[in-house]
């Protein structure tokens, strides 16, 4: 039987927090087998952030995507961290665990692409430790017209009849749907076609039961441990 996989949602950021070194550290020392973060790009800078603006995670303000790489890195993006650059998750990460890269704004796709090559070329990770996602099919599309290799992750939060074809058709790895959509249909319908489904996002034990029940390949969840439940 396939192992359930458990992605820390943002790292570990029912614990840290989120997109930070150290919820990926805690990530890492819970035993999760993937990591999920979030990328924008900022004077061509890969920044690990989910929102746009600033004001939420950090004690800045205004839009990471206008602002100076200076600003943003003097930021406090929780207990003293930094927001950091998908280059430092990488090295902490270091092989010990997968990683989902959520492109979240424009200018993201060939940067990660070309980030994830170097690597590879390195020997520092594998394609098999990396998977791309997004709810912008231009975003996917894009990182799969430089590296094919690359797997890729189609967001959705409402589940229609084009979903699964549409993903079939762009070669994506996996879909990924809201909790509160997902069926035991729609997964049948994915795996029929050669495809993971990965649950976002999920945080009581009960729920992760629950998808487990409905033959779900993993979910994301803020809370590493739940996934054992």
């Amino acid at each position: 039987m396939t192992p359930f996989i458990c992605f820390a949602h943002r790292g570990a950021s029912g614990h840290a927090p989120e997109n930070t070194l150290m919820a990926i550290r805690k990530a890492l020392e819970m035993g999760a087998p993937w990591i999920e973060v979030d990328v924008y790009s900022a004077q061509g800078e890969l920044v690990v952030i989910h929102d746009r603006q600033l004001n939420r995670t950090t004690n800045g303000t205004g839009d990471v995507t206008l602002s100076s790489l200076s600003y943003i890195r003097s930021l406090d993006a929780g207990k003293g961290e930094k927001i950091p650059f998908l280059q430092e998750v990488f090295d902490t990460v270091s092989g010990c665990a997968g990683i989902n890269i959520e492109l979240k704004g424009e200018d993201t796709a060939g940067p990660v692409a070309k980030l994830i090559g170097v690597y590879v070329a390195q020997g520092k990770l594998d394609y098999d430790q990396v998977l791309v996602s997004s709810f912008d099919p231009r975003l996917l599309l894009a990182v799969r017209s430089q590296d094919a290799q690359i797997p890729i992750g189609v967001l959705v939060e409402k589940i229609i009849p084009e979903t699964v074809p549409f993903a079939e058709q762009i070669g994506a790895f996996s879909i990924h749907p809201h909790h509160r959509a997902v069926t035991a249909e729609f997964v049948d319908e994915a795996h029929r076609r050669r495809m993971k489904v990965f649950v976002y996002t999920v945080n009581r034990a009960d729920a992760v039961r629950k998808m487990k029940r409905l033959g779900v390949d993993g979910v994301f969840t803020n809370y590493p441990a739940l996934c054992s439940a």
